[in-house]
């Protein structure tokens, strides 16, 4: 990635609404410029993809939790993924190095639905047992995917 398509996405990253004219300005491209190169980087899995971030409590969600779930025997990506997509309060698992083979992003709007979508976890294929560590605040909250060093605009 060019230092150009790093301010792109830079600028993308800071306002993801911008249009191609606001970007081209900043980086001394044209729209049609700007755009080609997006449409580049979004072909070649640069840039993933485009979305919303919403205050998970509009959405009801006032209870955030992590639940590191303990395995017997190997498990794939695979197969947690088939045994936890169905669960709606799951909104993000990453397998992870250390005794836990796997963490378990959990947004839900009360206690009880955390321990009832625990419990759901827990009668999943494989899973032996679990441990729960509910966040109390969010103190840094960055976009995922920000790790490209972005140049200034």
């Amino acid at each position: 990635m060019d230092a150009i398509n790093r301010k792109i996405v830079g600028h993308l990253l800071r306002d993801g609404r911008a249009t191609y004219q606001e970007i081209g300005d900043v980086v001394g491209l044209s729209a049609p410029a700007v755009k080609r190169r997006v449409d580049l980087m979004l072909a070649r899995g640069e840039i993933a993809g485009f979305t919303v971030l919403v205050d998970p409590e509009t959405l009801g969600w006032s209870i955030e939790a992590y639940v590191e779930i303990f395995c017997h025997g190997n498990v794939s990506p695979a197969v947690l993924e088939r045994d936890l997509a169905p669960i709606p309060e799951v909104v993000r698992v990453n397998t992870v190095t250390g005794d836990a083979d796997a963490v378990v992003h959990v947004m839900a709007a009360s206690m009880t639905e955390v321990e009832q979508t625990v419990e759901r976890i827990r009668s999943t294929t494989r899973v032996d047992k679990t441990r729960t560590a509910i966040v109390m605040s969010r103190v840094i909250d960055r976009p995922a995917r920000a790790k490209v060093q972005l140049g200034s605009s």
